[in-house]
């Protein structure tokens, strides 16, 4: 509102300070206003700041892993081994160089400079497979039917049940002679923009890699003998911008596991080579997967170059809940912070197989028969499909009673016994750990054992011995990344390459909101 000199000299004093306070009120807010906008400036600022620090690291270790990829092996590599970890390199290269690409665009609106790649036409005696793509309509906004001009053709490899064809993409060209315009169906995003692979193609590789355990210079000899020529540095390329373009994926099913109550979660080590020196180092693989009793079924790996128990708490930080594990010290200083212990009867009961075998030890087989009889009683439950608080009420009528008849029986066996002999270290272990051993029987939903998740490993276990070892830290949590969509892919009944197609299709266009709808449990 204006006013003019005339208007405020002929108003009363009320009516002044009405309007003095309206002009106050205004200033208020514009003032308001300048400073919501100075602290969105400084958050700005801030975040490419912090991007632009982060492309510089990404230019360094990008420099660091071409220079490790393209200059003079030491001579302390085996050639064999050096050969798997220059694609572990390729990976990192292809990853690095996607990761840079969109923070350089997000930053100024540029794109970083790709590397330039020779793209060889596909074999010519490749069965082809024409894909059409027209405007919706041929009809001009000015009424004049469209003629069919020309066309722009690209091909795209793929890959179906063990023979290789190729897909000819025709995006015909439609224009109207009246008003001299030019209808084109736009290019299709895909997850590697440019690339020749189609998604089915790349879902295959991540497959026979990460569920097969196929390495991907045995899966080129493969493609090799079904005619089709790859270098091993192009699958492995392929292989790390699909792991980076997965990470927000993995991401969202991670948060999704840590909403549940009741987590398992165990850890097995690595071999990662050490670049420069040819020799391996120990780092080790973690493992959080949600019970079978649980509605959401599903396993998220974690791979990091240490066991400190650091990496757990970090990895579970904000979540509270039940965590079914082993006696490894590292989970301890979270059972401080809210989270409630759960320990295994497995590993207890492994302590008195060791007995067994090793002395056919009778308090062995006494301890083995009544541990035999909580899983019979688990048993009996599956079998009957119960309820979690059916699952409760069975524990609480028969499990309850064998473990406190074995709670005494170890405590007088302890006391007759020598410390330091391995039957008193059996005994020991199992009432030191009484109280978390005991509280499966306090709540259905909780596992008698933390065998589920070391089943979940067990295909680390298969993978290792083609693997060989980790190139490098983002390689070993890219491995777990795509491991995490695979395996629990399998667990809800999915066949992996086809999930993974299905991701790698809708990825490229997928918001934040859409991840939910890409889980395994959704696509099932």
């Amino acid at each position: 509102m204006e006013w003019s000199q005339t208007e405020i000299t002929s108003l009363s004093d009320s009516a002044l300070r009405n309007v003095a306070v309206h002009f106050a009120e205004t200033i208020e807010d514009f003032q308001q206003t300048i400073r919501e906008q100075a602290e969105q400036l400084t958050a700005r600022d801030e975040e490419v700041k912090r991007q632009k620090l982060h492309i510089e690291k990404l230019n360094h270790e990008l420099a660091i892993l071409k220079r490790q990829r393209f200059g003079t092996s030491s001579e302390g590599d085996h050639e064999h081994q050096y050969g798997l970890l220059d694609s572990l390199r390729d990976e990192d290269i292809g990853e690095v160089e996607t990761e840079l690409n969109k923070l350089v665009q997000a930053v100024s609106g540029s794109v970083h400079p790709p590397r330039k790649a020779r793209r060889q036409p596909l074999p010519p005696q490749l069965p082809r497979v024409d894909i059409r793509h027209d405007p919706e309509s041929t009809q001009c906004e000015c009424g004049c039917e469209l003629e069919r001009i020309g066309a722009d053709v690209s091909e795209k490899l793929d890959y179906v049940t063990g023979h290789f064809c190729v897909e000819r993409h025709i995006r015909s060209k439609w224009a109207c002679r009246s008003c001299e315009t030019v209808v084109q169906a736009p290019v299709d995003p895909h997850v590697i923009d440019g690339g020749i692979p189609t998604t089915r193609l790349l879902a295959h590789i991540l497959t026979a890699k990460y569920a097969d355990h196929q390495p991907l210079y045995r899966q080129r000899q493969g493609f090799g003998r079904e005619g089709m020529v790859l270098a091993t540095s192009t699958l492995a390329d392929w292989v790390g911008r699909c792991g980076f373009e997965l990470k927000p994926l993995v991401e969202a099913w991670q948060s999704l596991l840590l909403e549940q109550p009741v987590l398992h979660a165990d850890e097995t080590p690595i071999g990662a080579l050490s670049p420069g020196r040819g020799s391996t180092q120990r780092a080790y693989l973690w493992a959080y997967a949600t019970t079978r009793y649980a509605p959401v079924q599903g396993v998220v790996y974690d791979f990091q170059p240490t066991r400190s128990g650091a990496v757990s708490r970090a990895f579970l930080s904000g979540w509270s809940g039940y965590l079914v594990c082993d006696d490894y010290s590292g989970y301890k200083a979270g059972f401080k912070g809210g989270i409630t212990e759960v320990a295994c009867w497995a590993h207890a009961r492994r302590k008195f197989h060791e007995l067994v075998e090793s002395s056919d030890s009778p308090i062995g087989k006494q301890a083995m028969g009544y541990i035999q009889a909580l899983y019979r009683i688990e048993g009996q439950a599956a079998t009957e499909g119960l309820s979690a608080a059916e699952r409760q009420r069975l524990r609480g009528q028969h499990a309850v009673p064998i473990l406190q008849k074995l709670q005494a029986w170890l405590i007088a066996q302890q006391d007759q016994l020598v410390d330091g002999q391995q039957t008193a270290r059996a005994i020991d272990y199992t009432l030191k750990r009484w109280e978390a051993l005991f509280r499966y029987t306090e709540n259905g939903e909780l596992p008698i054992d933390n065998n589920w998740v070391e089943n979940q490993i067990r295909p680390w276990a298969l993978g290792r011995n083609n693997w060989l070892f980790a190139g490098s830290v983002r390689a070993g949590q890219r491995a777990a990344n795509i491991m995490s969509l695979v395996q629990s892919a399998k667990i809800n009944g999915l066949e992996p390459r086809r999930y993974l197609t299905r991701v790698l299709d809708a990825m490229p266009t997928a918001r934040r909101s859409d991840l939910p709808g890409l889980f395994p449990i959704q696509l099932k």
